[in-house]
């Protein structure tokens, strides 16, 4: 994810050398530099020395091992932070780097990897108006961002567009399986699953309608979609992936509270 935002970043004509990355594995600075050119290093304080904004894309157990270290170079040069961790609190956030340091915390997703993500942002109190602004246009090289106020609604978009591609590839995945038993290859399967759910996507992006009206403009009275969907709202689909998306968001909860303890299993 480190590396879609430096990415973005560079495509959307940020300089390749005001971008500056750290990374304790070998192989993944040398990939980076190499796919874009920019300075990576092993040490994390000489990497943040002096910049205005740091991203921090570590792995939510890593969190707390990664912002101590670094204290007092947040202190002392109070840069924005933004952190693309999942779970981890702005509190905590603030804990571990310094209370008065300014933090955005934001809930990309997968997507986000190809240019076309979606990303939540939430901010302290410490983050200023022009903070505010460098933060969204940094998420937003990644695809489309929207801010929440109430950081528990970091939760919902976790459950909803964090997890969110899984629910979609696991439909695909039942399309795809349903093709191949009715007779279609693999391959005719997957191409006319995958062409559907983008092409589905792409007029729901592009109509003034909702998905409900557009569900109801391709479903003929007696015809096939009709009788497929009666088939999924009398099995309670509608009540199962809401079920599921409550669970997502449940756990999120709990996950926040187990990886913002000081000490991280």
């Amino acid at each position: 994810m480190g590396r879609s935002l430096i990415g973005g970043l560079i495509n959307d004509g940020y300089p390749s050398d005001l971008i500056s990355g750290a990374d304790i594995d070998d192989e993944q600075r040398a990939q980076t530099h190499n796919q874009y050119g920019i300075e990576v290093l092993d040490n994390s304080a000489k990497a943040i020395h002096g910049a205005r904004v740091i991203v921090l894309a570590v792995k939510p157990q890593a969190m707390n091992e990664t912002i101590l270290p670094l204290r007092g170079i947040f202190s002392n040069e109070n840069p924005l932070l933004i952190s693309i961790a999942a779970g981890i609190r702005l509190d905590d956030l603030a804990r571990w780097a310094g209370e008065a340091v300014p933090i955005v915390r934001a809930m990309p997703n997968t997507p986000a990897l190809i240019g076309v993500g979606a990303t939540a942002l939430c901010a302290n109190t410490k983050v200023n108006d022009t903070q505010h602004d460098i933060a969204e246009s940094i998420m937003r090289s990644t695809g489309i961002v929207t801010w929440v106020d109430d950081e528990m609604l970091i939760d919902v978009v976790t459950a909803l567009s964090g997890s969110g591609p899984a629910y979609y590839f696991y439909i695909m995945e039942i399309m795809e399986k349903a093709g191949v038993e009715l007779g279609l290859t693999k391959e005719q399967a997957r191409l006319l699953t995958l062409q559907t759910a983008l092409g589905a996507a792409k007029m729901a992006m592009e109509s003034e309608h909702d998905p409900e009206d557009l569900r109801k403009q391709v479903t003929s009275p007696g015809g096939t979609t009709e009788q497929a969907l009666k088939i999924m709202q009398e099995g309670g689909l509608e009540k199962l992936f809401s079920k599921a998306i409550r669970a997502a968001f449940q756990r999120s909860q709990e996950l926040a509270k187990i990886l913002g303890g000081d000490k991280q299993a």
